[in-house]
């Protein structure tokens, strides 16, 4: 964190929900918002561009939410400290798992304010890191790619393969290809059954999965509906993926 002044991103639909939690931060110390955002998506975009100490994050937003935000917020290299701020109390539990330092009902008393966001202070970035390796979040429903004019989210509803090469994965999906910096024991850990490994830098979505084949040198390849070009398959896991899905 830093050693001085804390950055604190607000994200609330509502202006009214801002306006207060602008108010009751300025009469906080050491304390200062650099930005804020509408939605979950306006968020990581964010927090990109702002890199944040603290994110105030409403749960109820269009689109993306706050706790796929949350998620997201958790894969960063240098995670910001998340504290939820909303009307609600049935989502503490989620909170919570999706890494959450702390948790507010609203209407937000500065009390309550300034201890959460004391406390998140007082954390590291290597603590927040370790929070979020602890696991335990459901999986994200978009992907999160990177590119110079903000961030792009795509649907994993919509990926057909991601391919590791070095420091970056590629995920391919409907509409083309982007770079992504997450890892594919990451991918696979939190997508589970969604996806199957047939090498060691690439796993596919099952839902596109049209054909397994072999050519003349004995080389297995995956073809996915929507992409024309095969995936190679290791020969270690060519035997049991002809035999888990027979196709």
């Amino acid at each position: 964190m830093s050693a001085t002044t804390l950055k604190v991103l607000i994200v609330d639909d509502e202006s009214p929900a801002r306006e207060r939690l602008k108010s009751l931060l300025a009469e906080i110390a050491e304390v200062r918002v650099v930005g804020e955002a509408l939605s979950g998506a306006e968020a990581l975009a964010l927090t990109h561009d702002l890199s944040p100490d603290i994110v105030l994050l409403d749960v109820r937003m269009p689109g993306i939410d706050g706790l796929e935000a949350a998620r997201h917020l958790a894969l960063l290299d240098e995670p910001p400290a998340v504290i939820f701020t909303t009307a609600y109390d049935e989502y503490a539990v989620d909170a919570f798992e999706a890494h959450a330092v702390g948790y507010l009902l609203k209407p937000v008393r500065k009390e309550q304010l300034a201890t959460a966001v004391v406390r998140a202070g007082r954390l590291t970035r290597a603590q927040l890191q370790k929070l979020a390796a602890a696991g335990g979040a459901e999986r994200r429903s978009h992907i999160a790619a990177r590119h110079r004019e903000g961030l792009k989210l795509i649907p994993v509803e919509e990926v057909q393969y991601f391919l590791a090469d070095q420091k970056y994965t590629t995920v391919r999906h409907v509409h083309g290809e982007d770079l992504i910096e997450d890892s594919l024991r990451l991918l696979e850990g939190e997508f589970g059954a969604a996806f199957v490994r047939i090498h060691r830098n690439a796993l596919v979505a099952v839902k596109y999965l049209e054909a397994i084949e072999r050519n003349p040198e004995g080389q297995h390849f995956v073809r996915l509906r929507g992409c024309a070009a095969p995936l190679a398959v290791s020969r270690r896991i060519a035997g049991e993926l002809k035999e888990r899905f027979r196709i």
